[in-house]
């Protein structure tokens, strides 16, 4: 796997490339540098060697000298606010108090049934390499990476993007994104909850991820479900799953503004309950 390191947009994985945008390039920060160091781990556990390129010497020492001691980086605390992708227009960032899992509303039928969420292997009883060849798999991710449950910061609209993607069967444009966005249903967690799960990996570039299944009612914090599916999922939700229920409507212009309303109202929620 290659590591570039850059100044662009964000941070993304494509194509046999790990693209790292730094929050103030070419300044690294130590949580940065404990995300390359925790993906290098994650790879080379899977039997994949990295190699890092920049252009900035002082970023490559930096990456160098940690990689000599790595546990003065192992504990380095997250932010509350990661800057690094600047497209969020409305929080300059991710928000890191919680993290989500969007999945579509046939999904998530499925996913009140089972009362689970589900790796894509476990999801669709195929094997790893089987998902690894199709031809969705646009970023040509490795296959142990369909072995585990994706999750994103609380406030990222991509997990609402790749729903749209599987339902268009292509790369959404910006019309599809605003005048002909159909949100996704999310389900929230406390980032410092899931952390603690037995099967939780950190892998340097999601937040998270869990290993073959989650059991929602263990650790499931709310449930945004788009009002328009409220009729056609109400009645599939567990007993022990109504009360984590939040039913929105989309009156949002765009994922973005979407994003930002529901966050808003995970956020609200969790302020209530520390009062």
């Amino acid at each position: 796997m290659l590591i570039k390191i850059r100044n662009s947009d964000c941070t993304e994985v494509w194509d046999g490339v790990f693209y790292k945008k730094l929050s103030s390039y070419p300044h690294i920060t130590k949580w940065e540098i404990r995300n390359i160091l925790d993906f290098i781990a994650y790879e080379e556990s899977h039997g994949r060697t990295c190699r890092i390129e920049c252009e900035d010497k002082q970023v490559l020492e930096a990456i160098e000298n940690a990689m000599q001691n790595p546990s003065e980086y192992s504990s380095v605390p997250r932010p509350k606010l990661i800057t690094e992708c600047t497209a969020c227009p409305y929080r300059g960032g991710c928000e890191t108090e919680f993290v989500c899992h969007t999945t579509s509303v046939e999904n998530a039928a499925k996913i009140f049934a089972s009362g689970k969420l589900l790796s894509a292997v476990k999801a669709r009883g195929i094997s790893s390499k089987q998902l690894m060849a199709e031809r969705r798999n646009a970023a040509h991710d490795p296959a142990d990476f369909f072995e585990y449950i994706m999750f994103a910061w609380g406030n990222c609209q991509a997990g609402d993007r790749l729903v749209m993607e599987r339902k268009l069967n292509r790369l959404p444009s910006e019309k599809d994104l605003s005048v002909g966005f159909t949100p996704g249903v999310r389900f929230y967690f406390k980032y410092d909850e899931l952390i603690k799960h037995p099967k939780a990996v950190i892998d340097g570039f999601l937040p998270l991820k869990i290993k073959d299944k989650l059991l929602l009612s263990e650790c499931v914090y709310a449930i945004i479900i788009p009002k328009i599916h409220q009729s056609a999922l109400e009645a599939v939700i567990p007993s022990n799953l109504k009360s984590k229920v939040i039913y929105v409507k989309n009156d949002c212009k765009d994922i973005w503004d979407w994003s930002e309303k529901v966050y808003c109202i995970v956020e609200k929620l969790a302020e209530r309950e520390n009062r």
